[in-house]
């Protein structure tokens, strides 16, 4: 039999390739193993959790409802499938954290419901969007209280007033809330009662965040009310120990007088002082011997100033009356109130600003206001045309630190609007007025 031959061209291929095959099989065994495979984190994403109320927001069902009129937290525990004795220890416990007489109707709640239990787990409450009453449901006592963290920003507001005071926030889109603390600032120095075109305003102010939503107006830092050509400032300074504290003129100088300018806010005056004035009620002329503020029913009426309570009740034509003695020199009286401060009696004191009753009609009225009447050394007379005495001003020693705030104050109120006044000179003016004040007291007190 023949012997098969591999032709030598074969032979010599085979040859190549086992030569070839060991030297890779060499590279091969000799070479470094490969990196694991890394991950990044576009390879496997995580998606952190929404936690809000002290929970994974994400596992549970969010469902919200609103209060009803006459509606019980045990109304709308019981709706939420909790037996009488469960809804009795479940409105307890959130009493205990909130008295259950501040659930108001209109208001929301929120119930989380998982689920994978057999029922809702949590009812969440917003006594204010400053806080949340969490109430566990499934009688565990996780129930709790919370506090939300704010942020405090400072902002900066302006405007110039066209037609009135409203228009002049709302078109510069500010709340009109803005304006009571604006008038918180300037109220013993700026009649409200008689802003003009033209006048213009800067505010430094705080607002309240909470969970990146503005939640309210914190204090006027701040602020420059211009009219007539002239400018008025306040600015709010605390000393180190507290014993200063309130809003202060250029020079540190106390903005606070010893009266406010008029006893009611967001009014105006529907009858001067008048010694001639027909009465629309008895329909003859007869002295009017008192500013009448116009208000809506249950508007706060304020005492103007520190003092003691003199008399209090209820006399002819005067209505529901209270009459407040400040000192041997000047008394106060407060006509045709709808009701009394509860609490408050014949020789209680109260505090400037303090609400002494509520804006009515009784006695000879045609319309809700507070009849304002001023004594001074036992006359009455005309309060819109005095110039109050101011308060105590504050030591020399604080007056470098003041003025460094001052200042940075300034600058933010220059930022949003121009004063009408070269404020440097206006410094240096009022500085020279309360030195000469300061001295003419000072020789009234010797020759004494």
């Amino acid at each position: 039999m023949r012997k098969l031959r591999l032709p030598r061209v074969a032979m010599v291929s085979a040859l190549c390739l086992a030569v070839c095959g060991g030297i890779l099989y060499s590279l091969v065994a000799i070479a470094p193993a490969p990196p694991p495979p890394s991950l990044t984190a576009n390879a496997f994403p995580i998606v952190p959790p929404t936690v809000r109320y002290g929970v994974a927001l994400d596992t549970f069902q969010l469902r919200v409802d609103t209060i009803r009129e006459g509606q019980t937290l045990s109304d709308i525990l019981l709706a939420l499938e909790l037996n009488h004795q469960e809804t009795f220890e479940a409105a307890n416990e959130f009493n205990d954290l909130l008295d259950v007489r501040n659930l108001r109707a209109g208001r929301t709640y929120q119930i989380l419901d998982d689920p994978d239990t057999d029922r809702a787990d949590f009812l969440i409450y917003h006594p204010s969007v400053y806080e949340y009453v969490r109430l566990d449901l499934m009688g565990e006592h996780q129930s709790e209280r919370i506090k939300l963290p704010v942020e405090t920003k400072v902002n900066l507001a302006a405007g110039e007033i066209e037609t009135s005071l409203w228009n002049a926030m709302t078109g510069n889109g500010l709340s009109y809330a803005l304006t009571d603390k604006m008038e918180d600032a300037l109220q013993w120095s700026v009649d409200f009662y008689h802003v003009q075109p033209g006048d213009a305003f800067q505010l430094v102010y705080e607002k309240d965040y909470v969970e990146g939503e503005a939640a309210g107006l914190g204090p006027v830092l701040a602020a420059r009310y211009s009219s007539d050509g002239k400018d008025i400032y306040a600015f709010w300074y605390e000393s180190p120990d507290s014993t200063y504290r309130g809003y202060f003129g250029l020079n540190g100088e106390p903005m606070k007088s010893t009266f406010l300018k008029a006893p009611v806010r967001f009014s105006r005056i529907s009858s001067k002082f008048n010694l001639r004035r027909f009465h629309p009620v008895l329909k003859r002329t007869r002295p009017h011997l008192g500013t009448d503020y116009a208000a809506p029913y249950g508007t706060p009426i304020m005492a103007v100033a520190d003092g003691v309570i003199v008399e209090r009740g209820r006399r002819g034509g005067n209505g529901n009356f209270v009459k407040v003695r400040h000192s041997q020199q000047y008394t106060t009286q407060y006509l045709h109130m709808q009701r009394f401060q509860e609490g408050q009696r014949v020789g209680s004191r109260v505090s400037q600003g303090e609400v002494i009753g509520y804006v009515g009609s009784t006695g000879l009225a045609t319309g809700p206001h507070v009849c304002f009447r001023f004594w001074k050394d036992g006359r009455q007379i005309d309060h819109t045309k005095l110039q109050f005495p101011p308060a105590k001003s504050m030591p020399d020693s604080l007056l470098p630190e003041f003025m460094v705030l001052r200042d940075q104050y300034l600058a933010q109120l220059n930022s949003v609007g121009a004063p009408t006044q070269d404020t440097e000179q206006q410094i240096i003016d009022e500085k020279k007025l309360i030195d000469e004040m300061k001295e003419i007291k000072e020789q009234s007190a010797k020759k004494k």
